[in-house]
């Protein structure tokens, strides 16, 4: 899961949408003093837990604070997610964490909206207006300027950045997607309808369905490997329960593949 998060690149490079990209320190994943992380937790805030534990091993910032919650008369209207310290600017720095998986909807021309969740209930662009309208104005709300500043923080001081991590898919049988303004590093598989994964072309190699805490992670052979038949089956539940699984593909020529398989 480290090493799956600290490979996993950047949505974009340096600065688009208004929004500044975090550049993650180089962390030896060995180096890393981990933590145990509850099984019972949602993904998302694994991967906070993971962050905060690679910042822990590097020495470019200082960790200071996570998971501020911001509240007005009892309620709490939102979290900071980090503020870390870098050691050479003594410069504080907001950070929001996010790492998303989305599929490529080529249906739609504009690439900033073309980045869907494999289930269509989550959008970048609804998560980006989001982190610019409510997430990072936070800090400057007049809750959060009291919050901060008795933790000794002052929020004129602080800077902004969002670390904006992502798997993408595209979809299956198109190699030629363009995706500017965002990193092409980022595609790792394909995306493809059960009609189509249904056929004879899928039939010889073997397949297995990752639980969601291995979807960071890229194929490997030490799994319980399943065949064409086997894995529709398992895929025809999910179908049924409009739930997208991620599915791995073992090829006769040795190599592996990753992609999901969409019930719309």
């Amino acid at each position: 899961m480290y090493q799956g998060f600290l490979e996993t690149p950047p949505l974009w490079v340096n600065t688009q949408f208004g929004l500044q990209q975090f550049k993650m320190p180089a962390i030896d994943v060995r180096s890393i003093e981990r933590q145990p992380i509850p099984e019972n937790i949602r993904l998302g805030h694994k991967m906070e837990l993971v962050f905060q534990q690679c910042l822990a091993s590097q020495e470019q910032y200082t960790f200071l604070y996570s998971n501020i919650k911001i509240k007005k008369d009892k309620i709490t209207l939102g979290e900071i997610d980090f503020l870390v310290e870098n050691r050479q600017t003594r410069q504080v720095v907001h950070v929001e964490l996010t790492y998303k998986f989305y599929i490529i909807s080529t249906d739609i021309t504009d690439s900033i909206y073309q980045l869907v969740g494999p289930n269509k209930r989550d959008m970048f662009f609804a998560k980006m207006e989001k982190l610019k309208n409510s997430q990072l104005p936070l800090v400057f709300s007049k809750e959060g300027i009291s919050t901060l500043h008795k933790l000794g923080i002052e929020s004129s001081s602080i800077t902004q950045e969002v670390c904006y991590k992502a798997q993408l898919f595209i979809p299956y049988g198109n190699s030629k997607v363009a995706l500017p303004p965002f990193n092409q590093e980022c595609i790792i598989g394909f995306w493809i309808r059960f009609e189509i994964f249904n056929t004879a072309n899928f039939k010889d190699y073997s397949y297995y369905i990752p639980i969601k805490d291995e979807w960071l992670l890229q194929p490997h052979e030490n799994v319980s490997w399943m065949t064409h038949n086997e894995v529709l089956l398992e895929t025809t539940i999910r179908m049924n329960n409009e739930n997208a699984p991620m599915i791995w593909m073992h090829k006769t020529d040795g190599t592996y593949e990753k992609f999901f398989v969409v019930w719309w």
